[in-house]
């Protein structure tokens, strides 16, 4: 299985740009879809507080899967069942369910009215994923386990430790999906069974439950993750929170993680289950509370070689081409983290565009500001602010102002309206202020106090 992981906790695109996407993700090699919905999934009953104004409706979760199956997607739904809730835990309603107090990132997992919760979440979410041979329960990263009262009572009256209440919570969410789902099969991820000693782990039996590392290779994995599970390779796409631009290539410290890293395509551990896994991560967001990293049409050409590469093995010549051929490129220099041409994909206006903002616009607004003579001797914050100046000098950098503005103002629109195309408002705007306002509002300024 290759898995494109769609992260919708932030930047959630519109279905009808997944109907595009889907066939390029399916031509590109991938054969699933591993979705993340958090707070885009339509919730019902008590649990409609978690969702988003924007959410998905049943019907295009319905149409999300039709779509996936027209183009041999198998859809995985993921549902965090430990830590990354934030979307869950930020609100009054469920807050007493924390572990610490001050944090909303993970469960408790010692208070009854978690697990209730978390099986009231998996309910919905499997119902309306009944064509899914596979459930995600994340678990990564649980930050603070351990450091609640709660859980600090608990290892001393059982003579336990922070493993053995992982190990526990996730037995018995595993227990509930394999009681209510029969047939279902688990995955997870890996990080935090890493941390757990061989001794606990052997003792321990939690069913059919894949464990997906989240790191290409598995060296670094105990062996005897056989007696829990197949320990599955995988693939991360990761950019740093806040980032434009997406590279092509680069390490895993870098904007973004690629098909470079790999020399040869990852081999399914000994312990694996009959199916290989790999997995390839768009995030959109760290966590519920970061800012947004990258957009998905951004992120598609490196999506598109790491999954070329997957499928080949290597990134060889042959796979470059038709990557090219693909996306409707020229010619790309993964050391330069560069492609050539228009592109024919599903959002290549949003790559382009959002290369200009990236590449120019900072830097020709900050040029003009900063560097311009008579702007800093004739027109200074003192002289904006009290309203005076000589038009002599105010006409020498007016026109130059006037037309950058001019410019700017006219291509965001451009920009915003390929947005709208494809993400909802709340993200449009969000993404508007962090990466366009914040450099254009300080030329806007300027402008208006030269009017």
């Amino acid at each position: 299985m290759r898995l494109v992981h769609l992260d919708l906790k932030g930047a959630a695109p519109r279905v009808s740009y997944l109907e595009e996407v889907f066939p390029l993700l399916s031509q590109l090699g991938a054969n699933g879809i591993l979705i993340e919905y958090e707070d885009m999934f339509p919730f019902k009953g008590e649990l409609e507080i978690l969702k988003s104004p924007y959410a998905y409706s049943e019907e295009d979760i319905e149409r999300i899967q039709q779509l996936a199956e027209l183009h041999k997607l198998e859809v995985v739904p993921l549902v965090q069942t430990f830590g990354h809730v934030e979307f869950i835990l930020k609100h009054e309603k469920y807050q007493h369910l924390r572990e610490v107090e001050r944090f909303p990132n993970s469960f408790n997992p010692h208070v009854p009215d978690t697990l209730a919760l978390l099986k009231s979440i998996l309910s919905q979410v499997i119902e309306k994923h009944r064509r899914s041979t596979w459930i995600h329960i994340g678990a990564d990263e649980v930050f603070h386990l351990g450091e609640g009262m709660d859980s600090k009572n608990w290892m001393s009256r059982n003579k336990g430790d922070t493993g053995t209440i992982y190990l526990k919570h996730i037995k018995e969410v595993l227990g509930f999906i394999a009681t209510q789902y029969w047939g279902l099969r688990a995955l997870m991820w890996d990080d935090m069974l890493r941390k757990i000693s061989v001794g606990a782990l052997r003792g321990e039996s939690m069913g059919t439950v894949a464990v997906v590392a989240p790191e290409p290779g598995v060296s670094a994995a105990p062996t005897c993750m056989a007696t829990l599970a197949g320990v599955v390779p995988s693939a991360r796409q990761e950019p740093v929170p806040g980032s434009v631009g997406t590279r092509v290539s680069g390490e895993h410290e870098e904007p973004q993680a690629s098909s470079c890293r790999w020399h040869r395509c990852p081999r399914p551990h000994p312990c694996s289950p009959h199916r290989a896994m790999a997995w390839l991560a768009l995030l959109r967001r760290y966590d519920h509370y970061s800012v947004l990293c990258e957009l998905l049409p951004v992120g598609i050409p490196s999506l598109a070689i790491c999954l070329q590469t997957l499928v080949n093995g290597g990134f060889t010549e042959e796979t470059k081409r038709k990557v090219l051929d693909t996306l409707g490129f020229q010619s790309m220099q993964l050391e330069q983290s560069t492609c050539e041409g228009r592109g024919a994909f599903p959002g290549a206006e949003i790559y382009h565009m959002v290369e200009q903002v990236n590449g120019h616009l900072k830097e020709s607004i900050l040029k003009a500001l900063e560097e311009e003579s008579a702007i800093k001797g004739w027109f200074s914050p003192y002289h904006r602010k009290r309203q005076f100046g000589n038009p002599r000098n105010m006409e020498s950098f007016g026109s130059k102002v006037l037309k950058l503005h001019e410019d700017w103002e006219s291509f965001v629109r451009d920009l915003r309206a390929h947005l709208e195309r494809v993400y909802f408002p709340d993200m449009v705007e969000e993404w508007m202020e962090e990466n366009v306002n914040l450099y254009l509002d300080q030329l806007r300024g300027l402008v208006r106090d030269y009017r």
